[in-house]
């Protein structure tokens, strides 16, 4: 069942001592509440000229697409590697909040969204007295890169995600895997699966100016056909659940609950936010809808506790 109203978080919550993946470089991370229809948006502060920036998390805002996702207006305006916080906070049903972050990108943590979710769940969500906003999907769009594709699917109700990988590595071969998504399918399915990289392509990328703070505490690392992690892997097929977080992660900058199917084959971050952009360049594709409900008493209630009547309002 679709919830019913926008959520926010509870309390505010402090992410101190991680690192960036690619800039190496210490962050502070801070999860906010915030008021209705304000989305989930990110304060940059640190800039060179000791000032902040207001960034949107909304694919019209990406910039860069290439091992991460990165949104701004400029060079130094920006915040990159957002998408596995992106993912925890719309995973889990997060509508509304502001992220603090005093460098150029969101700390890598252990390399997956699980820490994030610990702090969402520390922090508590609350549901706040306003109508969720849907995005549903009218017909089929699809974008294409060689052999890779991604496209969005209408469908009666739900979010349903069927990635596919297929890599030359027999460490991870080909994979495929389909989700109902929901908090409890992102908490159990998605949400611990880590980020992974080869060990052949480090050197250009730390050349690049990239992977500057990877290690096997964040990435899962592969050299040819072996996994270098001593602990092994989380789940026997984590690489393709990677790539379905990070989706849901890209996915979330469509800027409300998507009603519909993704499908990938071989895809990524470009073509996650290719498909965004794909889909709302065709006003025929889509359709906002919102929840109305029944007025009642109180601004806020704790995430559950509160069931209204409500209707359908469709909106162009």
């Amino acid at each position: 069942m679709k919830q019913r109203f926008q959520t926010t978080l509870r309390q505010r919550i402090v992410l101190a001592g991680g690192i960036g993946v690619h800039s190496g470089k210490p962050v502070r991370l801070v999860l906010n509440p915030s008021e209705a229809d304000a989305g989930l948006v990110f304060l940059r502060s640190g800039l060179p000229d000791g000032g902040s920036r207001v960034i949107e998390a909304n694919w019209s805002k990406v910039t860069m697409t290439e091992l991460c996702t990165v949104i701004g207006d400029g060079a130094q305006h920006m915040v990159a590697t957002i998408e596995h916080l992106v993912a925890a906070l719309h995973g889990l049903g997060v509508d509304n909040c502001l992220v603090e972050v005093d460098g150029p990108e969101v700390p890598i943590m252990d390399g997956s969204a699980a820490a994030f979710v610990e702090a969402i769940d520390r922090a508590g969500i609350v549901q706040l007295d306003a109508p969720r906003r849907y995005l549903k999907l009218l017909k089929p769009v699809r974008v294409e890169q060689g052999r890779a594709f991604a496209e969005l699917l209408p469908a009666e109700k739900g979010f349903r995600l069927d990635v596919e990988i297929d890599f030359k590595s027999e460490a991870i071969g080909r994979q495929r895997k389909g989700l109902d998504l929901d908090p409890a399918s992102f908490r159990r399915d998605l949400a611990r699966a880590r980020t992974f990289g080869f060990l052949s392509d480090v050197k250009r990328l730390v050349t690049a100016g990239f992977a500057l703070g990877a290690s096997l505490e964040n990435s899962v690392g592969i050299d040819e056909d072996r996994i270098l992690n001593p602990e092994g892997l989380r789940y026997s097929d984590e690489f393709v659940r990677h790539k379905m977080l990070d989706a849901v992660g890209d996915l979330a900058l469509a800027g409300a609950p998507i009603i519909g199917a993704y499908r990938s084959y071989c895809g990524g971050h470009k073509l996650n936010v290719a498909v965004l952009s794909a889909l709302f360049a065709d006003r025929s594709a889509y359709r906002f809808i919102d929840y109305a409900p029944v007025p009642r008493e109180g601004a806020r209630a704790d995430l559950g506790l509160v069931a209204a009547p409500v209707y359908m309002a469709e909106r162009n």
